[in-house]
């Protein structure tokens, strides 16, 4: 019987002690993606801020202080299976106005969330990819359930880069607003209706509100 407790007693030892180094682990990642989120939010408050950079009309950049952002979440941080679609046909995605970038779909992005499993497209856009700093670079712009309540209701990007693997992260706590929900002077691409989601996407950058984000 003290054997049989004694040997128990370990068990649960290194359960406890698994089971710490487990938590540990993920509360290490959540630090980490968390720092990337306040990095990425402090940048954009920062491009927005510039006077050669903001996309802000003049009348509204000279009060400016700072863009608003939903609650960050962990949660939304999904390292997505990347599936590589190769041989597609390049083609025309709507803008705003009569400007037509060229794009091709690069790969879906398969991922689960809210207990549903979703596919977002990846775009490459085919006239940037010849420039060095954006031979790697993909575009996924999306649409959710909060367009027009509390985030821009054109839909939001996420800029992303050609993985090594077959995963690849999709932090949706860096989705941010295309320039034309700043000033109508910008032509901005309009997310196909395949990447749509059908659910609420309550990170990432809101809905501008001057008297919001100027307060």
């Amino acid at each position: 019987m003290v054997c049989t407790f004694a040997k128990n007693k370990g068990t649960v030892h290194k359960l406890s002690f698994l089971l710490i180094l487990f938590f540990g682990h993920v509360m290490a990642q959540d630090s980490t993606t968390i720092k990337k989120i306040l990095t990425f939010q402090e940048e954009l408050n920062k491009e927005f801020a510039s006077e050669e950079e903001s996309p802000l009309t003049p009348k509204d950049f000279k009060t400016f202080k700072e863009l608003d952002f939903f609650d960050i979440d962990t949660t939304y941080s999904i390292t997505a299976k990347f599936i590589r679609t190769p041989y597609e046909t390049p083609f025309i995605m709507k803008t705003t106005t009569d400007r037509e970038p060229v794009y091709v779909k690069y790969g879906e992005a398969h991922f689960m969330l809210q207990d549903r499993e979703w596919i977002l497209n990846v775009y490459q856009n085919q006239g940037l990819k010849t420039q060095p700093e954006y031979e790697d670079y993909l575009f996924l712009p999306f649409t959710d359930l909060t367009n027009g309540e509390t985030s821009y209701g054109g839909g939001r990007f996420i800029d992303l880069k050609i993985p090594d693997a077959d995963t690849i992260v999709i932090d949706f706590n860096k989705a941010y607003n295309p320039y034309c929900a700043y000033s109508a002077r910008y032509s901005c691409p309009i997310p196909p209706e395949e990447n749509h989601l059908e659910l609420e996407i309550p990170v990432g950058v809101k809905k501008y509100n001057k008297h919001e984000v100027n307060k």
